[in-house]
């Protein structure tokens, strides 16, 4: 079954080409499937599912991914212009402070994480607050695969696949209260399995916290990820639950979220507290409001090399400006940035 969104800006049918076909901050923190043996594929994946990306690693899916997969919505797969990024690019090329400042330092040492079990709080100003093992908080929803645009605010970008499902309908499930104008999200906080958190590096205070406007939350684009490439998420990308928002800079999407919480005031933000004058709440991607110490008119497309950069020009809201626009009609995007 296929999933068609309403506009053109995302990456769907007209604008990635199979993984298969495609050739191959840290200045402020200081400075496969195809080609694997039948035998070694997840007990979940039918022979359809592992062809759907090349080289994608054997995850092992847990029990209630395994059984919701097969009724996931997945995009169509055609050629133009923008290649979806390969899976190793995606998942050993990537910021996850709590497992180390390194790029490879999350798939290197994110292994520890134990993400079974695991348990999401919903509180605040919801009508129905909790907390859920996670394989009941999933209960509801379908899955479906959306094939984003990722652009950090380090201008580096890529193209994944995801599978989620929107944030509106954890919303409506959830019922949030005429005073919730704001959802905050918190990563897990455990020293003992993320290294990055009990490091002598002091800048970030532990937790992770992240947030959006309410109404940013309800857009359509914005979902909650457990999947990418057709299979779970990895440790290192934020498994087992991620928010994915493919409009704001990647610092947006808080990984390994833990709760989720509907309040009245803007949440103070991880990278807001650090550098308020860098990073910004709102974090839309915006060729013309350039970062304090590097442009954002351009990116670095992944995968990238000496001889083959790979740079090409920042679309304003990352190319979804027929999505969210609308947002923040009236808003001066150089002061909200």
């Amino acid at each position: 079954m296929l999933i068609k969104l309403p506009k053109a800006s995302d990456c769907h049918e007209s604008d990635v080409t199979p993984e298969s076909f495609y050739l191959s901050r840290r200045s402020l923190l200081g400075g496969a499937l195809a080609g694997i043996a039948a035998s070694s594929l997840p007990r979940w994946a039918s022979a359809d599912e592992a062809s759907r990306y090349a080289d994608v690693e054997a995850g092992r899916a847990p029990a209630w991914f395994a059984e919701k997969l097969p009724g996931t919505k997945w995009q169509a797969i055609t050629v133009k212009d923008e290649a979806i990024t390969p899976f190793k690019d995606a998942t050993h090329y990537n910021n996850f402070y709590e497992f180390g400042t390194d790029k490879g330092d999350p798939a290197a040492n994110a292994g520890s994480l134990k993400t079974e079990p695991w348990s999401v709080v919903i509180d605040g100003e919801v009508a129905k607050p909790g907390r859920y093992a996670l394989e009941d908080f999933m209960k509801p929803y379908q899955l479906e695969e959306r094939i984003y645009r990722l652009r950090c605010v380090e201008a580096w970008s890529m193209v994944i696949p995801w599978i989620g499902f929107p944030i509106s309908a954890l919303l409506k499930q959830v019922e949030p209260t005429s005073k919730a104008k704001y959802i905050r999200f918190e990563t897990l906080q455990d020293p003992k399995s993320m290294p990055g958190q009990r490091s002598s590096f002091g800048l970030i205070d532990w937790p992770y916290i992240e947030g959006l406007r309410l109404d940013e939350a309800m857009n359509p684009l914005a979902i909650l990820a457990v999947g990418m490439y057709g299979r779970e998420l990895p440790n290192q990308n934020g498994a087992p639950l991620r928010l994915v928002v493919p409009w704001k800079y990647g610092f947006k999407s808080v990984k390994s979220i833990v709760r989720i919480s509907l309040v009245s005031e803007q949440p103070k933000t991880t990278w807001q507290s650090i550098a308020a004058d860098e990073y910004g709440f709102y974090a839309n991607v915006n060729p013309t409001v350039d970062h304090p110490r590097w442009t954002q008119a351009r990116e670095r497309r992944l995968p990238s090399g000496l001889f083959s950069p790979n740079v090409r020009e920042t679309q304003m809201f990352n190319g979804y400006s027929d999505e969210v626009a609308a947002l923040y009609t009236g808003l001066d995007l150089r002061k909200n940035y």
